[in-house]
């Protein structure tokens, strides 16, 4: 059966299948009109009478629980000049890195993000008292990157505070394979798009042939705010529980572009 048109759909999740817009070319105004349509890596397909097609846009995502934490730790410390803060900074970093290695956490696990020995400026200590501001004019600092498992990112947070860890808190959620929620939403993208094609071709009393073209959109995934600066408290006589940390869920978003023929 010839059908002298061709057919382009945009689908989202957002809409129903009675709300998406359909444009209907008819002849040559269709061959003039829906390359400059077209994304500029579909316009290969000619999309003409003689080339009966549907093409529609469809978006979708997965969302699921993060399986990894990157965990970030560092400490800030004082001297009066810099031999002494590089001292004092020297035992807080190795107190941390003891803790986190004896808890069982891979050297290859914890990467090092920055160190710097550097003078505090005047402003930063004017409002404190003259011994404060002496014992103050060297600073000292230091951060890591520590990557576990996301059920671990509570513990490994405790342990490094607990350690000297007094500027930390930020910790990133991720997947140990990106890949597979990214696939995984692209899937159900295409899936949508086909259902929405056949739909469309059962509309026009055709049926929906193969797949011609399909391309995959991938949409970023939004940046999560900081937390940062967590002072730690003297800790040697007493317990304190780890903080309630629960690992995020995160969101994966595919656009698919697909052409499939009708018959």
């Amino acid at each position: 059966m010839k059908l002298p048109f061709a057919v382009i759909a945009h689908v989202s999740p957002a809409r129903s299948p009675k709300q998406t817009p359909v444009l209907v070319l008819l002849g040559a105004f269709l061959a003039a009109v829906v390359p400059a349509a077209l994304p500029a890596s579909a316009q290969t397909i000619q999309v003409s009478k003689e080339n009966r097609t549907i093409a529609v846009t469809a978006t979708d995502k997965v969302i699921a629980l993060a399986d990894t934490a990157t965990v970030h730790v560092g400490f800030i410390d004082y001297g009066p000049d810099s031999a002494a803060a590089y001292a004092t900074g020297s035992k807080i970093s190795n107190s941390i890195m003891n803790a986190l290695s004896g808890a069982g956490i891979p050297k290859d696990a914890i990467e090092s993000e920055n160190q710097n020995v550097s003078p505090v400026q005047p402003y930063q200590v004017e409002k404190l008292d003259a011994a404060e501001r002496a014992r103050r004019q060297f600073q000292v600092t230091q951060s890591w990157t520590v990557r576990v498992p996301a059920a671990d990112a509570a513990k490994t947070l405790d342990i490094a505070v607990k350690a000297g860890a007094d500027q930390s808190g930020q910790i990133d959620w991720s997947f140990k394979d990106e890949n597979a929620p990214q696939a995984e939403a692209a899937a159900k993208a295409l899936k949508r798009a086909r259902d929405q094609a056949e739909q469309m071709a059962q509309s026009l009393n055709a049926k929906l042939g193969a797949l011609l073209y399909a391309s995959n959109e991938v949409q970023a995934t939004p940046v999560r705010p900081l937390m940062r600066a967590m002072a730690a408290a003297p800790m040697a006589e007493q317990k304190v529980e780890p903080l309630a940390i629960n690992p995020r869920q995160i969101e994966k978003n595919a656009t698919v572009y697909a052409v499939f023929a009708i018959e």
